[in-house]
């Protein structure tokens, strides 16, 4: 919201510099932004009248003025400006005047004719980012000789305020000298509103079929307009300051009682209005074309203003382009409305808009306000474009406005919150001066809130304006004081700190990636999953919630191919959703993805690529700091992002964790990666479980070990033997170390070699030959009959 400071001091103006008259606004909780100059500084600039005016003998673009500054003689001036002409209030720089820029005026000839000073445009002035077509004309009752800075008031500031969205009462000069009145106690004094008085009976029918979405409609018929008019000097530098650009006096009233009482309104062409003014919601497929010339396809949800033959606008957003005020308009119907912020929040952005309107009734504008506001605007629509107003009809569904609201706010309540007893007379008063009614009961104050004030519901909303009218400098500062015990540390979960700094120190960069993905990249990377769609989403490319972290990382891992970074390792910590809305699962998840080359690029590096059994290697020391390895398992299985031969279940104590493997060769090609990339992804939850470390005893007695190699099927899973060895050894197997697997010569073709280390030891005394010989023989037993083992020889 930005406003002339000028502007608001017509309102209220406290004894305050500008720079202090900011800082209390943002003290009150309405933080200032920026607070600029509204003009450059220039000097010996004055109102002067052009007395005559005759074309340059020597050149046809260039006029010979007489020009009257004030000063008692006639100075002539060589002015190029189109527009300049006799009679004309002007902006004058005498000689000696120095404009924005540093530009010094001085005597001059131009194609020999004498010129002692300049005629200015807006833009030479600063009042204008473009340059201007032509000079800046004045009004005429402009005093010739007076400064032109005093003239218009250009030693003003603009203020810039950012308001949080709960403060849409302040999005006004009414509404911000209401806060100011309120912290100065002062009197607030805005412009006299009357109504007008109507010249003749005639209205234009409306018909509000959706009460609950736009209780409140209020419209006029004003005949004879002057939409040619010029606008007023001081309205287009009002709207100026408040960064609006004037366009014809229709538009330019509207948006100024839009800033200067808050509330939006809107004017059509009577001429382009069939039937009846209908408020209702849009009808599946229909079109309309917009103000900025944008056409759309409304959907059902959408409130519009419509007549008989269709929209005419987006009901608290923006007007349609036909049904709009042109140069050609002499009747317009003025509409003054109340959409429920609720019809409109949404609605802009759904179809890429955002508009003063939008802005305003997303936040909530007063509901009694729509009557008043289009009476202000009647009456300044008259007084520069004339015309004949007529009647203002009303259509309204009161039990749909919204009702008083009763708070409570007790006393007790309220000094524990502020740890301050303030006088109950001041709490009253603060809550009277902010437009309550206030009556006191047994444990403090009952108000009932203005109806401008949308963000005052429960009694911490009463508590928040009390304490920043009373002054949060003015609060005591005291450290709050606790009895604070020490948190259990649970030695048997993990903390993910820990895993974090594990991939980190083994050459992973964490990724932070939207919740977001794209619907087309997560079907083809997991076709079967469901996920909540977003209703609202910030682009089309993140409209449904990600059911894994794998999508988001391969669009990392594609963000940084495309820039030239052939080795990335990446990992990612968040939550997934799976299924509908109405049953929802989020998990907590850890993925990777790896692909480049397994070192740095470095002299001493080789060029070897990363592999399976380099992820699952940094997988597995994941697993290891949890202190119960033996609690995870890796199983062939099958999944739609991975490759079928590469790709394994992790089980957790028997249940599935996640997944690893190489991305399907099928699905890089749908996504257009070149390289191939490894990834896994494990559930958080399982990976923070772990068991509390316990010492064993080292036993003072020798190991013996027996390294067994056997002939096993190609196909048959290490671990399905290593399962049967640990069932068969004993107590007293301390390691089982497979060293080396083998397929070549020496063995038939089908098969393949697996070499195991096998180490017992007891804690109590040496075991003897026969004992390591039985249960050697028990392992090889087993595996014969079982997994079809031999011993090679």
């Amino acid at each position: 919201m930005k406003f002339s400071e000028q502007w608001l001091r017509d309102w209220v103006s406290p004894a305050l510099a500008t720079q202090a008259l900011a800082d209390q606004i943002t003290m009150a909780g309405l933080e200032v932004d920026a607070v600029e100059p509204v003009a450059a500084a220039f000097e010996g600039v004055v109102v002067a009248e052009v007395v005559a005016r005759e074309q340059h003998p020597d050149a046809d673009k260039l006029n010979v003025c007489r020009v009257d500054d004030g000063s008692g003689e006639m100075v002539q001036v060589v002015c190029g400006a189109p527009n300049v002409a006799a009679g004309q209030k002007v902006a004058f720089a005498r000689v000696g005047a120095v404009l924005p820029g540093d530009f010094r005026i001085g005597k001059a000839k131009l194609r020999g004719v004498e010129s002692r000073g300049m005629i200015c445009s807006a833009s030479e002035l600063g009042l204008e980012e473009e340059t201007s077509h032509g000079i800046l004309e004045l009004p005429a009752d402009a005093p010739a000789g007076e400064s032109f800075r005093a003239f218009m008031g250009l030693d003003d500031h603009t203020i810039e305020v950012d308001l949080t969205p709960n403060r849409g009462d302040c999005l006004s000069v009414k509404g911000m000298a209401r806060e100011v009145g309120v912290l100065n106690r002062l009197a607030v004094t805005g412009p006299e509103i009357t109504p007008v008085a109507p010249t003749h009976d005639e209205t234009f029918p409306v018909r509000v079929e959706d009460a609950e979405r736009c209780p409140r409609y209020i419209g006029r018929l004003i005949k004879g307009v002057d939409v040619t008019a010029e606008t007023p000097l001081w309205m287009v530098e009002r709207l100026r300051r408040s960064g609006i650009r004037a366009i014809d006096p229709v538009v330019d009233v509207t948006n100024y009682v839009m800033l200067e009482l808050g509330q939006p309104l809107h004017a059509f062409d009577r001429a382009n209005l069939h039937g009846a003014v209908i408020v209702r919601l849009a009808r599946e497929g229909e079109r309309l074309v917009l103000l900025d010339g944008q056409e759309i396809t409304l959907t059902d949800a959408t409130l519009v203003i419509a007549d008989e033959r269709g929209p005419l606008a987006i009901a608290g957003v923006m007007g349609g382009e036909h049904s709009g005020v042109a140069a050609e308009t002499r009747d317009i119907f003025l509409e003054s409305a109340f959409f429920s912020p609720l019809a409109v929040a949404g609605q802009a952005r759904s179809y890429g808009l955002h508009t003063d309107a939008s802005h305003r009734f997303e936040r909530g504008v007063d509901p009694l306000l729509a009557r008043e506001a289009a009476e202000r605007a009647t009456a300044l629509l008259l007084e520069i474009t004339g015309g004949e107003p007529g009647p203002l009809i009303e259509a309204v569904s009161a039990e749909q406005l919204p009702g008083e609201r009763q708070v409570h706010l007790r006393a007790a309540r309220l000094e524990q919150a502020l740890d301050k007893a303030l006088p109950a007379d001041e709490v009253t008063e603060i809550l009277g001066r902010l437009g309550m009614a206030v009556e006191t009961t047994a444990e403090g104050w009952l108000a009932w809130a203005p109806s401008w004030r949308f963000d005052i519901a429960i009694e911490e909303d009463l508590i928040e304006e009390v304490a920043r009218i009373h002054g949060y400098n003015r609060l005591p500062v005291r450290r709050p004081a606790a009895r604070l015990s020490l948190r259990p540390d649970r030695e048997a979960r993990t903390p993910l700190g820990r895993l974090r700094r594990q991939l980190v120190a083994r050459g992973y960069q964490e990724a932070v990636t939207y919740s977001f993905v794209s619907p087309e990249l997560q079907q083809a990377l997991l076709p079967e999953a469901v996920s909540p769609a977003l209703a609202n989403p910030i682009s089309s490319d993140l409209s449904v919630m990600r059911a894994s972290l794998v999508p988001g990382l391969v669009r990392a891992l594609q963000y940084n191919l495309n820039r030239q970074q052939t080795r990335v390792r990446l990992f990612e910590t968040g939550l997934v959703f799976r299924g509908e809305l109405d049953d929802l699962h989020q998990t907590p998840m850890l993925g990777a993805l790896v692909c480049g080359t397994r070192e740095p690029e470095g002299w001493a590096g080789g060029k070897d690529r990363v592999d399976f059994f380099d992820l699952k290697g940094d997988l597995e020391s994941l697993l290891a700091m949890g202190g119960d390895p033996d609690a995870w398992r890796f199983e062939p299985g099958e999944h739609s992002a991975l490759h079928p031969g590469q790709c394994a279940r992790i089980l957790h104590r028997g249940e599935e964790a996640g997944w690893i493997g190489t991305l399907h060769p099928a699905v890089r090609a749908q996504l257009g990666l070149k390289v191939d990339a490894l990834l896994f992804e494990v559930r958080l939850d399982a990976l923070t479980q772990g068991r509390v470390p316990a010492f064993t005893p080292l036993s003072r007695y020798p190991e013996v070990r027996r390294d067994l190699a056997f002939l096993v099927d190609e196909s048959l899973p290490v671990q399905a033997l290593l399962d049967t060895i640990h069932g068969q050894a004993g107590e007293w197997l301390v390691e089982s170390r497979l060293f080396d697997v083998y397929q070549g010569r020496g063995v038939p073709e089908g098969r393949k070699s697996v070499a195991l280390g096998l180490t017992w030891q007891h804690p109590s005394r040496t075991l003897n030959d026969d004992e390591i010989n039985q249960l050697v023989d028990a392992i090889v037993a087993e595996s014969r009959q079982h997994l079809g083992a031999e011993l090679r020889g």
